[in-house]
């Protein structure tokens, strides 16, 4: 059973939260991409995460990772192998396609395949002008000596 939520109300009293909304009707669609290969995604710091995917028999000729506008895909497709000589064949090598949605300012950091897994390292890297700032009060005397000043120095400037 499926429901569909209606997110218009919300677009009314919300601004710049589009990308959310698509967000979560995105996840409500059924997946038509299998999970396999199974993958695992940690949290490895504060800022840093990894996805691990299994990529048993895969080489990294046969593996593609792009990243574009806040979506990170990672392909493999296995060179076409003889099957001749094989009495059974269980280890998968079908072509795989893994599409993950990151946040605003996540970045990959790297990639490494090392005994089977394929590591993906991430951080979020905040701009400077997005941290919080610290905003000075003034007093109402601080302002009015300010104004003060402004008044006293506009008939000299002229």
């Amino acid at each position: 059973m499926t429901t569909t939520h209606d997110y218009a109300p919300l677009f009314r009293s919300t601004v710049g939260f589009d990308r959310v909304f698509n967000l979560l009707e995105n996840a409500q669609r059924g997946r038509s991409v299998s999970d396999w290969p199974p993958y695992d995604i940690a949290k490895t710091g504060a800022d840093s995460y990894r996805i691990s995917i299994a990529v048993a028999g895969f080489t990294q000729d046969d593996l593609e990772i792009t990243f574009q506008s806040n979506l990170l895909t990672a392909l493999g497709k296995k060179q076409d192998a003889s099957s001749e000589g094989y009495l059974h064949r269980g280890i998968a090598g079908r072509p795989f396609e893994h599409r993950f949605e990151l946040a605003d300012h996540v970045k990959v950091r790297g990639a490494n395949l090392n005994n089977g897994l394929l590591e993906i390292d991430l951080v979020r890297e905040i701009p400077e002008e997005m941290k919080p700032r610290r905003i000075t009060i003034q007093s109402a005397s601080t302002l009015g000596q300010a104004q003060a000043r402004r008044e006293i120095e506009a008939p000299n400037a002229a």
